[in-house]
């Protein structure tokens, strides 16, 4: 009961601390400030996350748990389909779930640079000793591949089936994609709430043309 209770204190935190840093960023939000939105002191606050860094890897890790949650819901409703099907439902899942959660996709992008940055870890002189202590950076390591790793396979079906050309190579297609994304995220982020974000064009219609090249991509035998 003790721990029931404490889950769901730590819940409640995150999703206030989520509220602030939605509404002015990593850099201005302030502890108090969460504590505040969540209805608790500063002190006990720093009980349950000794400092801001952790809180903000906590809010990181709720989003690559729901994205992965997102992955295996698409699969799962894709297994009569081919492996194209399924890898393009990804995809498009992929973003869509960019445009319905913009600091989800914020906080994901930031923890894949630190990623790279630091050798996928592996180099800890560029990690702050808040990210080293974190609980979550290491529970985020555990999960980080995981997407990669479900679009490979889904991939891998479609050269099966014969849906998807099997001269690709899975990993190397999966990154392409996240890439994609990646880009489709950076507009929409820069774009607001604006319908048309840059030169007129609209972000479903980016969305569709996303979606149509990595079709062609999966099709075409030559590149």
């Amino acid at each position: 009961m003790k721990d029931k209770k404490k889950t769901l204190k730590e819940s409640a935190i995150i999703s206030a601390a989520e509220e602030v840093f939605g509404e002015v960023g990593f850099k201005n939000a302030k502890m108090e400030d969460i504590a505040l939105k969540a209805g608790i002191t500063k002190v006990t606050l720093y009980t349950y996350f000794q400092s801001k860094e952790n809180l903000y890897l906590a809010v990181t890790y709720k989003a690559l748990q729901l994205l992965i949650e997102k992955y295996y819901e698409t699969i799962d409703k894709s297994r009569e389909n081919t492996g194209l099907e399924s890898v393009l439902a990804i995809l498009d899942g992929f973003m869509t779930f960019c445009e319905q959660n913009y600091l989800y996709s914020e906080v994901l992008l930031e923890y894949f640079a630190v990623v790279r940055s630091t050798s996928d870890g592996t180099n800890e002189a560029k990690l702050t000793e808040a990210v080293k202590d974190s609980i979550y950076y290491v529970k985020l390591q555990d999960l980080q591949n995981l997407p990669f790793k479900l679009t490979v396979k889904e991939i891998e079906r479609g050269k099966k089936d014969g849906s998807i050309i099997s001269t690709l190579d899975p990993m190397l297609t999966t990154l392409h994609g996240w890439t994609m994304v990646i880009g489709y995220a950076k507009v929409m982020s820069a774009s607001g709430t604006n319908a048309t974000p840059l030169f007129n064009v609209s972000l479903r219609d980016l969305k569709a043309l996303n979606l149509k090249l990595a079709k062609h991509l999966f099709q075409t035998k030559s590149l």
